[in-house]
């Protein structure tokens, strides 16, 4: 048994002696097979929240109303939820009710897709009551039971099944696919903030390529922020290579360059994204516009936009011409790294020396004689040493009184 199930068998084992079924479940089993990195690892139990609780020591009432307790174990949180069955669901995103049962395969059956809905016990045999490990095999993702009752209980699951092709490079079940198509408008009902966590899923995959062009495919984007009427250039993404973006401002930014959006901003803020991802995602776009191609960084430009950003730069710049990135990447580090001052701050002089130097009350000039100063550190015309800067810049001063 692999360590991550090791090192939470004695949650299952604890809750055998006491009388209930227990079993690891979910994204963890479905990985396990799937020979990925396994993540977090969840438990089902026929044990109610509050037999569970009583049970183990350290214990965190997350959601006992819907059957979930943290359980914690040799200093780690484990997630123990009962088997339940769901209620109607009425807003398209989660039950009105949940009814506690017995039933492993009644839990089971409640899931999303067949890979999800497989359990597994302590001995490392897999419970597998509606095909997930043929799905795995086949490599398609398929919803337990009936798809379009699968996703009218919960909308964003149609996100969910595209974000799975990005991650797995799976396929969409021809009736799975069909009923995301008929069931698209069911989108509308779901927060923002939950379809940007799908989509940031989806664009971070290894797969993404082939994911995006199924927005349109399923009518997905006419329900997602600002997509509407994007399906061309959804279907052109396909082209681009977007396993070599590292961080999500460069993915977001490849986004916007693939849908010639002018003005990043309005576009990022429709998915309620952070400030910080909206203003890096932009400084990467108007640093993209600024230098055409790689060999054409100045020494400014590269000082102003520092290292990781140029770099961002021409990440994104690679992903949309299919030229690895690592030869740029390596000419920027070198450059980067021969530029005799890599911030404002570890220039020589301040604002007040230059004041007293010059002689004249403190007013916008300042700002702009230390911006000439640093960009002639940058540019090589004067060493970084405040003697030297003294000297240019009383130069600079008499060559200026003689043109006015």
């Amino acid at each position: 048994m692999k360590p991550p199930f090791r090192q939470a068998l004695g949650i299952i084992q604890r809750l055998k002696q006491h009388g209930h079924e227990a079993y690891f479940v979910g994204g963890a089993v479905r990985d396990l097979l799937l020979g990925r990195p396994i993540g977090d690892v969840d438990i089902a139990t026929g044990a109610l929240p509050e037999e569970v609780m009583a049970i183990f020591p350290k214990t965190i009432d997350v959601g006992s109303k819907h059957g979930t307790v943290v359980v914690v174990h040799e200093g780690k949180a484990y997630e123990v939820t009962t088997f339940r069955t769901d209620g109607d669901y009425e807003d398209y995103r989660r039950p009105e009710s949940v009814t506690f049962v017995r039933s492993l395969e009644e839990d089971l059956k409640r899931r999303d897709f067949t890979m999800n809905a497989m359990a597994m016990d302590e001995h490392g045999t897999v419970i597998d009551p509606f095909g997930g490990q043929e799905a795995i095999e086949k490599r398609i993702i398929r919803t337990v039971g009936e798809a379009g009752a699968r996703f009218r209980e919960d909308a964003l699951r149609m996100m969910r099944a595209v974000r799975f092709v990005s991650q797995l490079g799976f396929s969409l079940a021809m009736d799975t696919k069909q009923a995301i198509v008929a069931n698209a408008p069911l989108l509308s009902h779901i927060s923002v903030e939950r379809m940007t966590m799908e989509m940031e899923k989806l664009l971070a995959g290894p797969f993404a390529a082939e994911a995006l062009p199924l927005l349109a495919e399923t009518r997905l984007s006419t329900y997602l922020p600002k997509l509407a009427e994007k399906d061309e250039p959804l279907r052109r993404a396909a082209a681009y290579e977007w396993p070599w973006l590292t961080a999500r401002e460069e993915r977001w930014a490849l986004l916007c360059q693939v849908f010639s959006i002018k003005e990043s901003r309005p576009f990022l803020r429709a998915w309620k994204l952070p400030n910080k991802v909206i203003d890096e995602a932009g400084a990467i776009l108007a640093a993209l516009a600024a230098v055409p191609e790689p060999a054409a960084w100045t020494n400014e430009q590269l000082f102003l936009a520092g290292l990781k950003r140029a770099l961002s730069v021409e990440t994104v710049r690679a992903a949309l011409t299919g030229k690895p990135p690592g030869p740029q990447h390596d000419e920027l580090r070198r450059r980067f790294a021969a530029l005799p001052i890599k911030t404002k701050g570890e220039l020589a002089v301040n604002g007040k020396e230059i004041i007293e130097w010059i002689g004249k009350p403190a007013g916008p000039w300042v700002k702009e004689m230390l911006d000439a100063t640093w960009r002639a550190v940058v540019n090589g015309e004067v060493e970084n040493e405040k003697e030297r800067i003294y000297a240019w810049l009383m130069e600079r001063s008499r060559t200026q009184e003689k043109n006015c």
